[in-house]
């Protein structure tokens, strides 16, 4: 298994931590990779039939919780895993993503805010594929072309996007439009070929860092770790001490058994009244050390070295995915719905556990 060759250094608090290179991987961890695998697959292929996600020219959603994390960690895993090519679901998805943005005139939503969260999630989808291939390709480039058609040139806003608002956390409610702005500057970042830098993009994501960097302070610490995210892709966005202090601040609600609990990064509170699930989940403990890699932390840090054993001490044996709970009301974890965050779950441990073999794109 591959391992980085170089020196790494990372903020931790106000300090600035060198890692040696040798320290850096995830290989002693153990878990079931191809039980993880089968769990991602097995509900691509439940979410691309399920009547309720189905879209015009037999094409289906591109859903926050189980399509675009699939899209983001499927490669990731079959790349530690041995596989040599994608797996029907994986191609299956593309192909949808890769159909929608050539139809786009004919299969866009009609609300102005779905069409600007699909843009973003389109290009997030495809700049992740080509990002492997260090070749931007034709379906890409229009998928941002229908990207830069809907960002906000004016207003408080100017710069991110119209974004879906359903009242639901943490993806579809009022800090919705800054995750979805962070998400399209992650794209934008990753797409390979110097696409960020080009003429014609330059005003573009020159608009799109001043919105995260004006809009930032007033983020709760799930926007926030979207930004800093972003900000490992995409030079100019966050300064040093906003970063080094967002980390502070994710390693101060670190729990005692080394996870994080998603219910601790925003003001949320489930709709019954009921109280929050405070205990570690496998979404916000897979981002935040995902998200902490990619800003330069290696495995081997103290605190990440407690996050990472705890994705691996806390999968599912029984069908290899990790738990997460819903932020807006209990669910029935057996039921399909009940398991849209734990397919996020899901997705992002494997991110963060595969980081340490080799640099996620």
């Amino acid at each position: 298994m591959a391992k980085y060759f170089t020196l790494t250094t990372v903020v931790v608090g106000m300090t600035l931590v060198s890692l040696p290179a040798e320290a850096q991987t995830t290989q002693h961890l153990q878990w079931d990779r191809m039980a993880a695998a089968t769990y991602l697959d097995e509900r691509q292929g439940w979410w691309m039939a399920w009547e309720p996600a189905q879209r015009e020219r037999e094409t289906f959603c591109i859903s926050c919780h189980t399509a675009v994390p699939y899209a983001l960690a499927r490669s990731a895993l079959r790349a530690v895993g041995g596989e040599t090519a994608p797996v029907p679901q994986e191609e299956a998805l593309l192909d949808n993503v890769r159909r929608r943005v050539r139809l786009w005139a004919e299969v866009a939503p009609e609300r102005l805010e779905s069409r600007g969260s699909e843009t973003i999630l389109n290009s997030l989808v495809l700049a992740s594929r080509d990002a492997r291939d260090s070749r931007l390709s034709d379906d890409t480039r229009l998928a941002f072309d229908h990207l830069w058609e809907m960002q906000l040139d004016r207003g408080d806003r100017s710069g991110a996007w119209p974004w879906l608002h359903a009242d639901l956390e943490p993806w579809e409610e009022d800090g919705g439009p800054y995750y979805g702005a962070a998400l399209a500057a992650v794209a934008v970042g990753m797409a390979p070929e110097g696409y960020a830098h080009e003429v014609a993009n330059v005003d573009r994501v020159a608009r799109l860092s001043s919105y995260l960097n004006d809009n930032y302070k007033g983020q709760n610490l799930f926007n926030k770790l979207t930004a800093l995210w972003a900000s490992a892709r995409l030079p100019g966005l966050l300064d040093r001490a906003e970063k080094a202090a967002v980390i502070e601040e994710t390693l101060g609600r670190q729990q005692g058994d080394g996870g994080w609990s998603l219910s601790s990064f925003g003001p949320y509170q489930l709709r019954e009244g009921s109280p929050r699930v405070t205990e570690s989940d496998g979404y916000a403990t897979g981002m935040t050390a995902f998200v902490l890699l990619q800003t330069g932390a290696g495995p081997e840090q103290p605190r990440l070295k407690r996050a990472l054993a705890w994705l691996s001490a806390n999968q599912d044996t029984t069908d290899g995915s990790w738990p997460a709970h819903s932020l807006n009301k209990h669910r029935d974890p057996s039921s399909d719905i009940g398991r849209f965050m734990r397919d996020a779950a899901t997705a992002y441990a494997v991110l963060a556990l595969t980081s340490g073999h080799q640099e996620i794109k």
